[in-house]
């Protein structure tokens, strides 16, 4: 089969990438990626050697592009990763995260259609059902909750899901749509709170901490995450959404206590800021209809995913160099 995965440069795009491409290797992968602020070509530089990889640079909103990009390769599946998923940059430009997660999916729903792709996945995220209380820790999201957006981000992806949805009614476009909770691990980009905590670390910077820290956030590694992407795409049934969740809820104090303990760094370091406008209280997710059609499961508890992600940061400096310095905007260029 051949895919098309948009974003493929991201963090969780990147991640699926270094999956699929060595596991399945009878299979084709294109990744299409418009190379923005956090798209780096680094992430996926060493895929360029493998047969059954190819990069395009490009974006989802080109329509021409995407028309002409679809009718030389002829896909059989599209994976939409491609997203603004930044909320803070959603409360100052809220018109790019429309334009890009709204505009961007109906361009890739309207080639997959055209070209009759059999089946189109959009990757979405648990913000799309707004937020849970603090005292309610029986509370999960599940495939049913109503969605109940809180920043343009949220809005923006819960558009596109309901787009989706409407496609498959409307028009038959074979699709599905999965939504997960916080991922972390390699490749993230250092603007989210894990790489942000590690960095700032690093050099004895202070690490902001929105509020008093209690908002809390369902953690899963993007490594797990995107075994659930790959199970559903290949056999979950059309027209359904499906949760990824990690079971692992940790407030965003825990999270910053936690690497810093890592790190041999003093708590110190840690200051608050003022509350992000309409922050999410609390995100919990309910996978359970995932586990129980698809067998899909979690390989890492987050003691030891946190472990590792902070290792490979350790590992891989330059990787956030180049990025501070602002040399990975040329990679691309270089290669």
């Amino acid at each position: 089969m051949k895919f098309l995965i948009t974003g493929g440069a991201g963090f969780i795009g990147s991640n699926y990438l270094h999956y699929v491409v060595n596991k399945y290797p009878e299979d084709i992968f294109v990744c299409l990626d418009a190379l923005t602020y956090a798209g780096n070509y680094n992430n996926i530089k060493s895929l360029e050697e493998k047969n059954n990889f190819k990069f395009v640079h490009g974006n989802i909103t080109d329509r021409e592009l995407i028309d002409d990009l679809f009718s030389k390769e002829h896909f059989d599946v599209v994976i939409n990763f491609a997203a603004e998923s930044h909320v803070d940059n959603s409360i100052k430009n809220p018109g790019i995260f429309l334009t890009t997660n709204i505009i961007g999916t109906q361009v890739l729903m309207d080639a997959s259609l055209k070209y009759k792709v059999k089946r189109y996945h959009q990757v979405s995220t648990d913000e799309v059902y707004g937020d849970l209380p603090l005292d309610r820790p029986d509370l999960l999201f599940t495939e049913n909750t109503p969605l109940h957006t809180s920043s343009p981000y949220s809005a923006s992806k819960a558009s596109a899901d309901l787009l989706v949805g409407a496609y498959y009614r409307t028009f038959g476009l074979p699709a599905t749509i999965s939504r997960c909770s916080n991922n972390y691990g390699p490749y993230q980009f250092p603007e989210k709170l894990i790489p942000v905590i590690i960095t700032k670390a690093l050099q004895n910077e202070k690490i902001p901490v929105y509020g008093t820290g209690e908002n809390v956030r369902d953690w899963i590694h993007v490594h797990d995450h995107n075994i659930g992407v790959d199970m559903i795409v290949r056999n979950g049934k059309i027209g359904e959404v499906y949760n990824l969740g990690g079971h692992s809820e940790k407030t965003n104090l825990t999270i910053v206590k936690t690497i810093l303990k890592q790190l041999g760094k003093s708590e110190d370091l840690i200051t608050f800021v003022s509350d992000r406008k309409g922050h999410d209280l609390r995100y919990a997710i309910d996978s359970s209809k995932t586990e129980k059609e698809l067998g899909w499961t979690r390989t890492y508890q987050f003691e030891k995913g946190i472990q590792e992600t902070v290792n490979w940061y350790l590992d891989n400096q330059e990787w956030i160099n180049n990025i501070v310095s602002g040399e990975y905007q040329k990679a691309y260029q270089k290669n």
